[in-house]
């Protein structure tokens, strides 16, 4: 047995090519309180700079001689259970992220460190006074005239100094300055100061007190503990009451942590509905999956507004009873007031929310409810799948199809694979949700992989909507220009008569989506993307939707000076505005990234429209799926082939979901529902098979050009991305990974079944300023193929003429680069 043990720690800010487990002493001080799990500062690199990390394992070694000590501690329990800790090593591995990088998407953000570094001067400066290069006399010359030590960053910013300067660290190692390091948390704990006495009853005997003072000791006598706030309120006196009995030794003031509420969390409680037959049969089912107590996925097939909520909301009460725990996961911000109302009537504060909504403060004392035990229930966006339950029973993805679940920066993880480790993890039922699942989980299904558990018929009795396709092609050739058919206006006029509600898709936001120059052909184009601008006339200026640059539009056209320019295209901002011309006593509401930007802004919108207080909802995808409003009898779906010809292999997938999906929130109530998809072609059989919400049909032609074409599920796709700010440097980089790829394929991999497409640019070539390009992996998702991805991510990361470039791997590539 090795005499010494130590931690094996992830540190903060490791870039992927030298990321590891770096080995540190023990102090003997936190050799007894020292778990993995916890976070800690340590010195790293050659200046022994602090940074924080966290320990992931405790170890035997020969020798301590060799090795750092842990500086100090930053959490008194983990913050990270078992189970986590190996997620993290599962994220490392098969997103190819740093182990760090993993943990800061675990953990909340509000309870992470950030390390402050500050200078100044050293006692001893002047003794190199005469020797002072002249960029250190600058800095010299500015800190003489400061009081107190200067934060890093403004250092850097005076001078005009990138980060990777040398000149701190030179100067610090010639002991002209001193700097200190503190790690700072993000969020601070929300607290409530509390009252309680100081001497029990019969220590008060005696003591001589005016009557206010005596009605306060009675009180927490009671009470035995409250808030400042609550006691002024039932005694009805003030606080100098309360610091002169502190003076006197009889009552202590003291900080109570509490717990921010989360904007929506409540909503009167009431007992689950009886479920139909056919609903309850699909639960008998989930049910055996379930009491199985082990890894299995079930895919919950049913059409819209099938009720497959109610059939989970049981499945979770089952949970809940038996003292376990369920995750429910939902693909957008704007579809988790309505989950949350559903979820807080049965279970009311036993359930935790989790989505980019909340301020930070929100989401880390949710996570704080979720860690103690108080909730068994998180409901919530993709960084849901992480709440930190230690019973685990169940994990609900609902429209388990949606390309929000993928994570589009480190590290470039799945909800859904993500839920899948912590399904083995916790021997628990994970089930898929959708009325158009993705054509993966529907293969995995037939295959008999996953549990197929159909619901065929809509809840309450209720018909699907009548679909009728409009060609707008012929509308154009009988004169109509208008984003609207005459068929649709017709019937948004009886709706209207009829105080029924309507709903109007258009995925595209803006006024109007292109300005071109009638001289030139040039349209008007962000400086920073490959991309036309669009026209906001809220605000009268041109916008990039990509990296948010905007100028006031153009007078002139910025070419060739031409002054005639046209606007062309339709985004929902135009569309509201003919709305209101057309129908002037509708009350219009718009629903896109632009109305909703801010805080609870989806919610309070989407209230108003179930009130009746708006007759139309106009609006992006965001208006498209989850949402139950029963007096919507009408919905319109404009542009219906604008994502059918995309160049990634699940735009028709895309199409048919989205088309199926909004058409499917009409008719959810007693009345009828209707509904009309315009579109340029509409012989096309992806928009006839959604206006019928025949799914199967989509899906046996779909995966059979899959088969053909070597798509998933026949196959994994992994894209190395490259990314730079001259596109010479970003082509060459791939030029080199793909090199590197086929001889280290060839030589140590040569049983790996490869296809090798590229590099290409992306549908987007430059974004912000950034050139980027591709190389994808037709592939099997093995370890062997994850450890040559890794290899050859870290040789190019170590390439020095790469300085420029950002090379990163996406196991989960779903087209959407």
């Amino acid at each position: 047995m090795l005499p010494y043990e130590a931690v094996c720690v992830a540190v903060d800010k490791a870039a992927y090519h030298f990321d590891k487990l770096y080995s540190y002493a023990i102090p003997v001080e936190f050799a007894a309180v020292l778990q993995p799990g916890m976070r800690v500062l340590v010195p790293f690199g050659g200046g022994n700079r602090k940074r924080q990390g966290i320990v992931l394992d405790r170890k035997p070694v020969q020798s301590l001689e060799k090795l750092k000590p842990v500086v100090s501690l930053l959490d008194s329990e983990p913050v990270l259970s078992p189970e986590l800790l190996r997620l993290v090593s599962f994220l490392k591995e098969t997103t190819f992220c740093s182990y760090f990088d993993a943990v800061k998407t675990i953990l909340p953000g509000g309870i992470g460190y950030r390390m402050q570094y500050d200078y100044g001067l050293s006692p001893l400066w002047k003794q190199q006074e005469e020797s002072l290069e002249e960029d250190e006399r600058v800095l010299v010359s500015y800190l003489e005239n400061r009081k107190g030590m200067v934060p890093e960053e403004k250092l850097l910013g005076i001078l005009g100094l990138s980060s990777e300067s040398q000149l701190l660290g030179r100067m610090l190692q010639k002991g002209i300055l001193v700097r200190e390091e503190t790690a700072k948390r993000r969020m601070k704990d929300e607290t409530v100061r509390m009252l309680a006495l100081s001497l029990p009853q019969e220590g008060l005997d005696g003591v001589r007190l005016t009557p206010k003072q005596k009605e306060v000791l009675a009180f927490l006598q009671t009470v035995e503990t409250a808030s400042v706030r609550e006691t002024i309120y039932f005694t009805g006196v003030t606080e100098a009451v309360f610091r002169t009995l502190q003076k006197k030794g009889l009552l202590y003031y003291y900080d109570a942590e509490t717990f921010r509420p989360a904007q929506g969390s409540a909503a009167e409680q009431q007992e689950l509905p009886p479920l139909t037959p056919e609903q309850e049969t699909a639960y008998q089912s989930l049910l055996q999956d379930y009491q199985k107590k082990e890894a299995s996925t079930a895919l919950l097939y049913g059409v819209t507004g099938s009720g497959k909520t109610q059939v989970y909301l049981k499945l979770i009460q089952k949970a809940v009873e038996e003292g376990r725990q369920a995750i429910v996961l939902v693909p957008e911000i704007s579809l988790t007031p309505q989950a949350i109302a559903a979820f807080t009537s049965v279970f009311g504060d036993r359930v935790a929310i989790q989505h980019s909504g909340l301020s930070l403060g929100e989401r880390m004392d949710q996570w704080k409810k979720i860690r103690a035990g108080q909730v068994s229930i998180a409901v919530g966006t993709r960084s849901a799948i992480f709440a930190p339950f230690d019973h685990l029973g169940l994990i609900i993805i609902d429209e388990e199809q949606e390309h929000t679940y993928k994570s589009e920066s480190s590290p470039r993880f799945h909800a859904r694979d993500v839920a899948r480790f912590r399904s083995t993890q916790n021997n628990c039922l994970l089930v898929l949700a959708s009325a158009t699942p993705s054509v993966e989980s529907y293969y995995y299904a037939k295959k008999g992989t996953y549990h197929l558990v159909c619901l065929k018929q809509r809840f309450g009795g209720a018909l699907l909507p009548n679909v009728e396709i409009v060609d707008m092609g012929q509308e154009l050739r009988d004169g109509n220009d208008s984003q609207l058919s005459r068929a649709l206006l017709a019937e948004m006029e009886e709706n209207l008569r009829n105080h029924e509600q309507t709903i109007l898709l258009l995925n595209r936001r803006g006024y109007h989506t292109r300005v071109i120059c009638t001289g030139c052909n040039t349209a008007a184009s962000c400086p920073n993307c490959s991309i036309a601008m669009t026209y906001h006339a809220a605000n009268g200026r041109l916008m990039c939707h990509y990296c948010g640059y905007s100028r006031p539009a153009d007078a002139r056209c910025p070419v060739c000076g031409g002054r005639y320019l046209r606007y062309q295209g339709v985004g929902t901002q135009k569309l509201e505005e003919e709305l209101r011309e057309l129908f002037p006593a509708a009350r219009v509401l718009r629903m896109d990234a632009d109305t909703t930007m801010n805080k609870n802004a989806h919610s309070e919108k989407f209230k108003a429209f179930a009130e009746g207080t708006y007759d139309i909802m106009v609006g992006t995808q965001m208006v498209a799926k989850g949402l139950n409003f029963p007096q919507v009898t009408l919905v319109g779906v404009l542009a219906a082939d604008a994502s059918l010809f995309g160049d990634d292999f699940k735009c028709q997938e895309r199409t048919f979901s989205l088309i199926t999906q909004v058409i499917g929130r009409s008719g959810r109530g007693e009345k009828h529902g209707r509904a009309m998809i315009q579109t340029y072609v509409p012989d096309n059989k992806v928009i006839e098979q959604a206006s019928c919400q025949d799914y199967e049909s989509f899906f046996q032609e779909e995966i059979l050009g899959r088969k053909v074409m070597l798509y998933p599920p026949f196959c994994s796709i992994c894209a190395i991305g490259f990314s730079g700010p001259l596109e010479s440097q970003v082509i060459g980089a791939a030029k080199r990974f793909l090199k590197d790829l086929k001889q280290t394929a060839a030589e140590k991999y040569p049983g790996l079944p490869l296809r090798v497409l590229g590099p290409t640019a992306n549908m987007i070539v430059k974004i912000s300023g950034k050139y980027r390009y591709k190389i994808l992996i037709k592939c099997k998702n093995t370890a062997d193929f994850r450890r040559m991805i890794s290899d050859l991510l870290i040789r190019s990361g170590k390439d020095p003429q790469n300085k420029q470039v950002s090379v990163f791997g996406d196991l989960y590539y779903d087209g959407s680069m």
